[in-house]
C-alpha cells in the first residue's frame, strides 16, 4: 500500500461543507456506474464560492484535479450526510485532506468508502500554505513536509482506519479479512 504522496495542495478554510463539496443537484450521479463516478470528480469542490476561491479545484471540462492533497480548516466536511462528497474528491484525484478537524460523519464516510485519508492536522496549514505549494504527505510517519521550507508538520496517526482506507473501503476490508465472504 502506498504510504507516501507528493503534489502540490488546494488550500480551503473553515467549515467547508457537504454542499460545497458536491453540490445537491449532482447527488443523482450513482458512484458504482464507472462513467457517472468519473462525472463526479469533475464536480468536485465545484459549490466553492468563486468570490473567495478563484482557482477551482478541478478546472471547467476536465474530470481530474491537478490537486491530490486538500488543506482544509476546522469542520471539513459538515452539513448534510454524503457519501458523495469523499467519493467526488477521491474521482477527482485527491488522495488525503489535511485539515484541522472534520465533522464526524465525512471522517467516517471517507473512510467507509476508502476515498481519501482524513488527516487531522493541530497546526493551521490553510493560513500556512497556499494552492500549488508542494508537500509530501508520509501516513507511516504522520509528517507533512513543505518542499519549498523543508519545515515538518505532524498530525494525529490514523490508527485502525487506516488498513480500511488501504484497502479501498469498508466492505473491501470485511473481504479482505474474512469478515464477509468474497464477492463471486
Amino acid at each position: 500500500m502506498q504510504s507516501v504522496f507528493t503534489g502540490p495542495v488546494y488550500v480551503v478554510r473553515d467549515n467547508i461543507d457537504t454542499d460545497q463539496i458536491i453540490p445537491a443537484q449532482y447527488l443523482t450521479l450513482v458512484p458504482t456506474i464507472p462513467e457517472e463516478y468519473e462525472k463526479l470528480g469533475s464536480y468536485a469542490l465545484c459549490g466553492l464560492p468563486e468570490s473567495l476561491y478563484a482557482t477551482r479545484f478541478v478546472k471547467p471540462g476536465q474530470f481530474d484535479s491537478e490537486y491530490p492533497i486538500v488543506i482544509g480548516g476546522r469542520n471539513f466536511g459538515c452539513g448534510s450526510s454524503r457519501e458523495h462528497a469523499p467519493i467526488a474528491l477521491g474521482s477527482a484525484g485527491c488522495r488525503i485532506v489535511l485539515a484541522e478537524g472534520f465533522a464526524r460523519i465525512f471522517f467516517r464516510n471517507c473512510v467507509a468508502t476508502g476515498e481519501l485519508y482524513p488527516c487531522e492536522c493541530a497546526d493551521r496549514l490553510c493560513e500556512l500554505l497556499k494552492n500549488g505549494d508542494v508537500v509530501t504527505v508520509d501516513l507511516d510517519a504522520s509528517t507533512v513536509t513543505v518542499k519549498a521550507t523543508g519545515k515538518v508538520y505532524s498530525f494525529k496517526p490514523l490508527g485502525e482506519v487506516r488498513p480500511v482506507v488501504d484497502a479501498g473501503g469498508l466492505f473491501n476490508f470485511a473481504r479482505a479479512s474474512g469478515m464477509i465472504p468474497a464477492q463471486a
